[in-house]
């Protein structure tokens, strides 16, 4: 006899991540490039359980680049926070993390994830699931620099033929790691295809105290619902999801409680982008600003037919200025 599906608020519940308390079990990934301190306080609006820093390498880390600190600016109020760290040095490792520690942050992740070659080049990012016993090395290494919690983000496997999610998962339990978050997809797919919901649910099952979170592709309560539905993941990790939609929490969480999936309102979007456009210019030199605004733009004004004259204006604007002036006078989204 079919067992029932549960009901999507059936999912929904807290979690205990090390010594942390979790409200709720929805996260927020780290994304390179993206989730920088103005992504940050957009995200710290709507009050996922936990959000990133985009990663870090652990060399820069341990050598004090003053660009690497700075991308770990936060506020006070943007808690519970995690750092990823990105590298395959056992011999550093535990230092970079206790940096991380002291920095005040709530949890350090260890990424074996990024697919980009500049990245899987050192055996860093995905480049470590082709070294499964470096994995244990160096979150055992973590582990005993810090007392907050460790978690650890991978892809399934590096490609087809090697899939490893259930492997890693129980390397890293056994490392102490506190929860696993899991990309559907391999190194090689990078970001084409379909999710592989089938490796995550074989992690969940082949997992004992350790939390594993789904993620890849989720992008509104019904993927959200699914990843929940198809590997019995104990939380969920929103990544590219949450580019243009901070509110994506509020969004999955209010449809799981309702049951109904409640309308967007164009004036949130509106509202939400020149506000992120405004914790931009608070942090950001004007150049660097005018970078940022096209990259953003991209984001909140992406899968709209009636905006595409708007993105074309915007990216052949050189001044901070017009292009503010632009939006405000062309934002009826």
């Amino acid at each position: 006899m079919n067992t029932p599906l549960k009901k999507p608020k059936d999912f929904l519940k807290p979690l205990t991540l090390g010594t942390l308390s979790l409200p709720i079990n929805i996260a927020y990934a780290p994304l390179a490039g993206c989730s920088d301190y103005p992504f940050r306080k957009m995200s710290n609006i709507y009050r996922p359980a936990l959000f990133f820093c985009e990663m870090v390498k652990i060399d820069a880390l341990v050598r004090n680049d003053k660009n690497t600190f700075r991308m770990l600016d936060y506020s006070h109020d943007m808690h519970p926070l995690g750092a990823q760290l990105c590298g395959s040095n056992p011999k550093i490792v535990g230092k970079a993390a206790k940096i991380i520690e002291e920095l005040g942050f709530d949890v350090v992740d260890l990424n074996c994830g990024c697919p980009v070659d500049k990245v899987t080049k050192d055996g860093s990012g995905s480049g470590l699931l082709k070294t499964l016993p470096l994995i244990g090395e160096l979150l055992s290494n973590i582990k005993a620099a810090v007392k907050i919690p460790i978690t650890v983000k991978i892809r399934v496997g590096w490609d087809a033929e090697h899939i490893v999610a259930d492997q890693v998962t129980r390397i890293a339990e056994e490392a102490g790691a506190s929860a696993i978050f899991i990309h559907g997809r391999t190194r090689e797919q990078a970001y084409r295809g379909e999710v592989d919901y089938s490796p995550i649910r074989q992690a969940v099952q082949a997992k004992k105290n350790i939390l594993v979170f789904g993620n890849g592709d989720i992008f509104d309560s019904e993927s959200a619902y699914r990843m929940f539905t198809e590997t019995g993941a104990d939380g969920i990790l929103v990544a590219r999801g949450t580019m243009g939609a901070p509110w994506i929490y509020e969004h999955i969480f209010r449809s799981f409680q309702e049951e109904t999936t409640p309308p967007l309102d164009p004036l949130l979007l509106r509202e939400t982008f020149l506000t992120h456009l405004s914790f931009i210019k608070e942090y950001q030199n004007k150049e660097r600003a005018q970078i940022d605004l096209r990259k953003i733009g991209s984001w909140y004004l992406r899968d709209k037919p009636e905006t595409k004259s708007l993105r074309e204006q915007l990216g052949r604007l050189r001044s901070l200025e017009e292009m503010e002036e632009l939006l405000h006078a062309s934002l009826c989204l």
